[in-house]
């Protein structure tokens, strides 16, 4: 079943009807400022911290789901009929029989356009973020479509957050005594808390001279707050009551009155945003209210985003493939890289905080958009690291304090970001850049689970914190997870490793993770690679490498002998030295993780590594795509934790997590296996599921983190899109590993492993400030190998084009073969 269409030319995708199986949601906003809006105008907004910076009020799991919202009602002054052009909230038309007579959603780049058509009236409504602004603006077009004049209310509503989102939901007592809202002219003023806990305040303005206003919730409901969003005593009386917040709960409602001829169109513009000062608002409301301004700001954003895909498009054999790389899954990265797992329509906003093991994966689908930022979040990465090489688990980007740790992979992330960094830029002097390290404040555990995993710190006295260059954080982290080993010589699972659910933490301490061995001998291997290629002589930096290769070198031998389980890699030791994800195990006998990191890593020799991968398609390879384990939990067992806890076929217990799925495409690509690998992306390819949207539920623009895997009555539905580690993952094993584009420390690398049916196809690439327009043949059938690669009508030896410093253009010609 459709519910909406990709339309290639606009770059937008198009909803069709509003009642989606689940919000479709779209982000606006590139910066400090950030709107969540689904395809019925719901959502909320917050600039910087969704938790301690909220602006308008969402509540989680609500029914409907997705209210409130970003709200408009077009009342017909003579018959008091009145409808909500988003069909939210009130989910047709009062007053008469029958739905919207139109409907339809476009979400594109950093914008979204809902319009619709009813009672001879069409309204267009577009939402958008303007680039650098604390802002956003409604621009609404309203037109007669009669051939008579109509005389129409229109009224606007959200409900304002008081800023602290989790004091917002549970310390009533005190919160229904502190909200403040009042207008002025066409200005409401949401100043809560202002000159004292904060120094923001919100405001909500129109282009036009307004009729009625109202402030209070209960007053814009009616009957004592009883009323309901889909029949306001404002809306349904036609006007507002002029209200003050002097406590309980502010709003923003406007009343306007229209008049409208046959045919007339009328453009009006909302203007929702923050500010530290009165004045800085009015000049901000005196600028986005009018039309040409907001016309001019809103080609801005759609040239920015034109520039930042530019950077890397495609032209294959697969349409739906082109689509998501060359629009959706870059735009998808961008916010991932923006708000980590921190604020989604599945996160509150309110606990999570930047995680350091996500923020490091996402900047691997970002780094060739804009470098710069992704230098600057590396080095504030960097920066929530202790001296001893362990991390915090996530910081607040408000604060830039940390929280949690014993995640046993995480310093490892910062190694792999750093290096991808350096191969997209050939910046090497950001090893050089000093960085502080964390004090690391002691943890008390209050509740065990995956991030609920509550916590309290002691004060410890006050100390200079140290500080380091950026590459001694580097060796540091790969120091700490090397020497932090268990009973067979691998490294110690800690809480949690990448698999948050999987908690083996007990009373010995002795529990040990495969994966993060794996991973180890990759960062090792990393480490040897930067300072094989690291222009400066240092006596130490050659210390250093003959340690990082004995790291790798000694970790492998473990992983093969304490790993290895007859035809797949085991998962981990629990802390009883019992294994996890072997053959002797009656229950998750084998997991995803470890076989493509095996290959990935280089942790293997090619015999195991086919077996393993061939594990991997035989056992554990669905329709949706690749489950994490099987079979599937069905009872708790305590000394694994919250994995075991989940109905089988949901999250970590036996799903189709989307988030690894990559690597198994990545390992299919070093072993030269390219059908497979295209099978694994198609499977979980958001756009591919388009026609079964049903099924899947969630957006078919954005990937989503885990799909219900085969022991689940709902197979095949997607949960928690939007802000996952699938996105940065798919985009690196689809532009990287299967198209074979790939940055290295002296250029682009050219190694495709596609479908032997391809007979060719196109990628264009900006690296390091210069274009790459590459063409690659396949006129043998081969799903991997290159016989000849030109730049410019020249042969190359090799298939590495080297880095160009002209800053112009560049042809490639490739044959595969």
């Amino acid at each position: 079943m459709r519910f909406g269409h990709y339309d290639g030319e606009k770059r937008e995708y198009v909803i069709t009807r509003p009642d989606t199986p689940l919000p479709w949601i779209n982000y606006l906003g590139e910066s400090k400022y950030c709107a969540l809006i689904s395809q019925t105008a719901g959502g909320y907004s917050f600039l910087s911290d969704p938790r301690d910076q909220r602006i308008t009020r969402y509540r989680y799991d609500n029914i409907p789901f997705d209210q409130g919202g970003r709200y408009l009602y077009i009342r017909d002054d003579e018959t008091g009929e009145f409808f909500s052009p988003s069909w939210a909230p009130t989910y047709g038309s009062q007053n008469s029989k029958g739905k919207i007579q139109k409907y339809e959603c476009r979400h594109g780049m950093g914008y979204t356009t809902i319009s619709s058509e009813h009672m001879g009236i069409s309204a267009k409504i577009t939402y958008f973020v303007p680039l650098g602004e604390d802002l956003e603006v409604w621009r609404v077009e309203i037109q007669n479509l009669k051939v008579k004049s109509q005389n129409i209310s229109l009224f606007s509503f959200v409900e304002f957050c008081l800023w602290n989102a989790v004091e917002d939901q549970t310390n009533f007592q005190r919160t229904w005594s502190t909200g403040l809202a009042h207008c002025e002219g066409s200005t409401i003023f949401h100043t809560t808390q202002y000159g004292y806990w904060k120094d923001i305040f919100a405001y909500f303005s129109v282009s036009e001279k307004i009729h009625s206003y109202d402030c209070q919730r209960r007053d814009f409901l009616g009957d004592f707050g009883y009323g309901t969003l889909q029949r306001p005593k404002a809306v349904v009386e036609g006007k507002c009551s002029n209200s003050k917040a002097i406590g309980w709960a502010p709003i923003g409602a406007h009343c306007l009155k229209l008049k409208l001829k046959p045919g007339e169109k009328k453009t009006i513009i909302f203007v929702l945003g923050c500010a530290t000062k009165v004045q800085n608002s009015k000049v901000k409301i005196q600028k986005f209210t009018k039309p040409k301004v907001v016309d001019q700001e809103l080609k801005k954003l759609k040239e920015y985003w034109e520039e930042n895909l530019s950077k890397l498009q495609i032209e294959t054999p697969d349409p739906e493939m082109n689509a998501q790389i060359n629009v959706w899954n870059q735009y998808q990265c961008m916010q991932t890289f923006n708000w980590s797992r921190y604020a989604s329509y599945y996160e509150a906003g309110i606990g999570r905080g930047m995680g350091f093991r996500d923020s490091n994966q996402d900047t691997l689908g970002f780094v060739h958009i804009l470098p710069q930022q992704v230098r600057k979040r590396i080095l504030d990465l960097a920066a929530v690291q202790f001296p001893d090489g362990d991390t915090y688990h996530q910081y607040s980007p408000l604060t830039g304090l940390g929280a949690l740790y014993g995640y046993s992979d995480d310093p490892l992330w910062l190694v792999f970001s750093t290096v991808n960094y350096i191969r997209e830029t050939g910046d090497w002097s950001i090893l050089k850049e000093k960085v502080p390290f964390a004090e690391k404040k002691l943890m008390v555990p209050v509740q065990q689970g995956h991030h609920e995993f509550g916590y309290r710190t002691r004060n410890t006295e006050h100390r200079t914190r140290s500080i380091g260059t950026l590459y001694e954080h580097l060796k540091r982290a790969v120091n700490f997870v090397a020497n932090n080993l268990g009973p067979h010589g691998l490294p110690r699972s800690g809480f949690a490793d990448w698999n948050d659910c999987l908690n083996m933490l007990g009373p010995k301490g002795k529990a040990e993770s495969v994966l993060v061995a794996e991973m180890l001998v990759l960062a090792a291997r990393e480490m040897e690679e930067i300072v094989g290629n690291w222009k400066i002589e240092s006596r130490k930096l050659k210390i250093d490498n003959r340690k990082y290769g004995k790291i790798a070198e000694e970790m492998i031998k473990r992983v093969s002998k304490h790993g290895w389980d007859g035809a797949w890699f085991r998962r981990a030791y629990d802390d009883s030295g019992r294994p996890v994800g072997s053959k002797v195990n009656k229950e998750a006998q084998i997991f995803l993780e470890t076989q493509p990191w095996a290959v990935i890593a280089g942790a293997t020799d090619e015999e195991k590594a086919k077996k393993c991968m061939d594990s991997v398609y035989q056992k554990l390879f669905t329709r949706h795509g690749i489950k994490l384990l099987t079979p599937a939990f069905t009872r708790f067992y305590p000394e694994l934790g919250e994995i075991s806890t989940y109905p089988p076929g949901l999250k970590e217990n036996a799903s189709i997590f989307c988030h690894p799925n990559p690597w198994a495409m990545i390992a299919e690509c070093v072993l030269g296996r390219g059908e497979r690998a295209y099978d694994y992306y198609r499977a979980i390819l958001p756009l591919a599921h388009n026609d079964q949207a049903e099924v899947r539920k969630t957006e078919p623009y954005v990937y989503c983190q885990m799909v219900a895997g085969p022991d689940h009555p709902d197979f095949g539905e997607g949960k928690n899109s939007w802000l996952t580690g699938s996105a940065a993952w798919a985009l690196v094993a689809a532009s990287q590993w299967i198209l074979g584009i790939r940055p290295e420390y002296d250029g682009l690398l050219i190694d495709p492993c596609v479908p032997r049916k391809w007979k060719q196809f196109k990628v264009k690439r900006v690296f390091r400030g210069s274009t790459y327009i590459i063409n690659i043949k396949n006129p043998y059938g081969v799903s991997k190998g290159v016989k000849l690669v030109k730049v410019d009508g020249r042969q190359i030896v090799g298939n590495l084009v080297p880095a160009m410093k002209a800053r112009k253009e560049f042809h490639v010609e490739v044959v595969m073969g």
